[in-house]
């Protein structure tokens, strides 16, 4: 596993894309490293969330196009496999049980910016750059495209797909993709105090939060509160919504068992 990072900083794991060389651009083998490092952190008990960043000036650039370049001899099956690969790459960090914060230390480009994209919370230096920039080079960013939507409704994305323009991590937080901005220096330091404040809370409520927020975001009024209604009748049953009233009433500090 050399193309990430994995250090465990309980209760965060920080996640570094580590090929700085092409500004930790996404490749198969990065990918597959990415997801041995989740694999890893998620039988550990003690991280409560992940913290995802990049080694070097950029957080990432999107993916290799030398490997993109390679591909166009290749059939359209074998296209095809490279596609869902990228595509369960961004599921999995969007679905992932822990919270994921991405601490976007500088430029975040196509697939880098859908990266940022499918994370729980983005943090972004202040002088970060952000980009959809996929139109430029005659392809299409569709996988992002549908995590884009969610965030900033469809008159923006449009706009930003369409025009493939870069823009700052200022504007990122006015259409809601960047959560704050944080002077570079303090970046890790923030996303650590992030996950921090993450863990004190009950890991079953936040997974079942995370879950809940996924389902929402394709579900009518009706459909919605009714997924809602069956999640809050589950919760009640769970051991940590127990232990979290009874300490609350007993003015101390809860003992979560995750379940």
């Amino acid at each position: 596993m050399d193309k990430v990072r994995l250090d465990f900083e309980p209760p965060s794991a920080l996640i570094t894309l580590n090929r700085p060389q092409v500004r930790n651009a996404l490749s198969p083998d990065l990918i597959a490293d990415f997801h041995t490092a989740l694999d890893q952190v998620q039988q550990r008990d003690d991280v409560a969330a992940v913290i995802v960043t990049g080694e070097g000036t950029a957080f990432c650039g999107g993916a290799d196009l030398r490997i993109l370049r390679d591909m166009t001899a290749q059939s359209a099956e074998q296209a095809r496999r490279h596609s869902e690969g990228l595509m369960n790459f961004f599921h999995r960090v969007y679905e992932f049980p822990k919270p994921v914060i991405a601490a976007v230390n500088g430029p975040a480009i196509a697939g880098g910016c859908g990266l940022a994209s499918v994370c729980d919370i983005v943090l972004a230096a202040e002088d970060a750059v952000f980009g959809y920039t996929e139109s430029k080079i005659g392809f299409v960013p569709a996988l992002v495209a549908v995590f884009l939507v969610r965030i900033c409704g469809e008159k923006k994305a449009r706009e930003l797909l369409l025009t493939g323009r870069l823009f700052s991590a200022e504007e990122a937080q006015e259409i809601g993709l960047v959560n704050d901005l944080v002077a570079k220096e303090f970046l890790l330091q923030k996303a650590r105090e992030l996950a921090e404040e993450i863990s004190r809370n009950s890991p079953t409520s936040v997974k079942f939060t995370k879950e809940l927020m996924s389902d929402l975001q394709s579900l009518g009024l009706k459909e919605g509160l009714r997924v809602a209604l069956q999640l809050n009748t589950l919760i009640r049953t769970t051991e940590d919504f127990k232990e979290g009233v009874s300490a609350f009433l007993e003015k101390r500090r809860p003992k979560w068992k995750g379940r």
